[in-house]
């Protein structure tokens, strides 16, 4: 019998100063069962830092979302999609190959990739000449060490908040309060 994905609540509060983009969202998480609770941490996170897409990318008409992630190939960890279906943003978290990430930047106007673990750098100098050509590629380094503080914020049901600015995150939850910067490498 397979394992089923572990549900996960929360209720976020964002304030994206940068942006100036202020909203709650209500977020229901499934937590695949070979995903950490790190990396489902890095996709909430991304998910705050790209909340404002929906006005940037679609003018308001579109949705932000998590896919199906490590379930299925064919669909990133979080997208923004207009009312028509067309793919804005295309977001995936951890590190991703060279194949994969091409098809996304095939089928999406923007993709964004979040890497988060000490093997991000020997990734990043491997596969960047491989990429040169897409100008429609964003990729983030998050330390690894304020990622690793993340998966501790982790329950079943939580609230956070989330603020934005400078290229720097705060996230906030009922015991902990972190501020993650966030690299740009391309």
């Amino acid at each position: 019998m397979a394992l089923k994905s572990t549900i996960y609540k929360a209720e976020m509060s964002i304030a994206d100063i940068d942006h100036a983009h202020y909203e709650n969202h209500a977020l229901t998480i499934a937590r695949h069962p070979s995903e950490t609770e790190l990396r489902m941490m890095v996709r909430v996170l991304a998910f705050a830092i790209n909340a404002h897409q929906v006005q940037s990318l679609c003018g308001g008409d579109g949705a932000i979302g998590f896919g199906a992630g490590l379930s299925s190939a064919e669909e990133p960890d979080l997208w923004v999609k207009d009312f028509q279906g067309l793919i804005k943003l295309w977001v995936d978290v951890g590190q991703p190959e060279e194949k994969p990430i091409a098809r996304a930047c095939q089928r999406a106007e923007l993709v964004q990739i979040y890497c988060f673990s000490q093997a991000a750098d020997p990734w990043w100098k491997r596969i960047e000449p491989k990429l040169n050509r897409s100008s429609r590629l964003q990729v983030f380094r998050i330390a690894p060490e304020g990622a690793e503080a993340l998966s501790h914020m982790a329950q079943r049901q939580m609230h956070l908040q989330a603020t934005i600015q400078d290229a720097a995150i705060s996230l906030s939850s009922d015991k902990d309060h972190l501020t993650i910067p966030i690299e740009r490498l391309r």
